[in-house]
């Protein structure tokens, strides 16, 4: 019964990760009539000489340090706000998760579309400003097209985790709310002694999975800049797809690969660490 998840989870998970590894220490490319050939580490003593892969991976650090505590904490609020029995409730959960059903790609080309230098955003800043401010041509500028990416991308994320904190905040036991309204508490202090440390679990999990998927940005960025301009929203998924496919050096992104998933591996520990049970 498990034969079929388990072939479809080795043709796709664990045969590209051996070939990612064994390829990473050879000359292979996507097409060349030339023999396979073992580099050793070349490919990494190139990967640490290259100014873009050090470009792309501050890049990627830069858009999880952002994303991973704005997209949790705004998560967090909404799900407070709708943890409530009150009229209409139910609507403003699903508007806050309809973002999160609509394809990424389907985003990106909206938000491409608002970004633009005559388009939705510009237009609000304008009219707001009664015609005294002027948007900057948010994706062409290297100081604005990251913030950009940003912003749209905890829009679409938010409500995923939103329902997961929900799910988290269902499970506190109502008595201990009850206990803390009898001794008076502030709702502050109610969040911070009832409601904080019963989140401890869902913490854990709404950080894991809001970093992995900061770390693996590629969509918004292959759909809205195309890793521009001047390579300020290239990241490490964006460079070996595009090593890989677009150059064709197959040995040289699954340097790029590796690399990343050590990076992945070593913030998964310490974030694993810092959310442990103290005993």
């Amino acid at each position: 019964m498990a034969a079929p998840a388990l072939i479809l989870l080795a043709l796709f998970i664990l045969v590209p990760a051996i070939l990612a590894f064994v390829l990473a220490f050879t000359n292979a490319q996507l097409i060349s009539p030339n023999p396979i050939q073992f580099t050793g580490l070349t490919n990494f003593i190139q990967l640490f000489h290259d100014p873009v892969f050090y470009r792309s991976l501050l890049n990627t650090l830069y858009f999880a340090a952002v994303v991973v505590p704005v997209q949790a904490g705004a998560a967090l609020v909404m799900a407070v706000l709708v943890n409530t029995k009150t009229r209409g409730t139910s609507f403003f959960r699903t508007i806050y998760f309809l973002p999160v059903v609509t394809s990424m790609v389907v985003v990106s080309m909206l938000w491409l579309f608002m970004y633009q230098q005559h388009g939705l955003i510009n237009q609000v800043i304008h009219q707001l400003s009664f015609g005294l401010v002027t948007g900057p041509d948010w994706l062409n500028n290297p100081a604005t097209s990251m913030p950009a990416i940003i912003l749209m991308s905890v829009w679409q994320g938010v409500g995923f985790h939103m329902i997961i904190w929900l799910s988290g905040l269902q499970t506190i036991a109502p008595d201990l709310y009850e206990a803390a309204s009898l001794d008076g508490v502030t709702s502050w202090q109610r969040f911070r002694y009832v409601t904080w440390p019963g989140l401890r679990n869902t913490r854990a999990l709404v950080l894991v999975t809001i970093t992995i998927q900061a770390l693996s940005l590629f969509t918004q960025v292959s759909v809205m800049t195309q890793g521009g301009p001047l390579y300020s929203t290239t990241t490490m998924v964006y460079e070996a797809v595009q090593t890989g496919y677009q150059q064709q050096q197959t040995s040289y992104a699954s340097a790029i690969s590796l690399v990343f998933f050590a990076l992945v591996l070593i913030v998964a520990a310490v974030q694993r660490f810092l959310t442990r049970e103290k005993a």
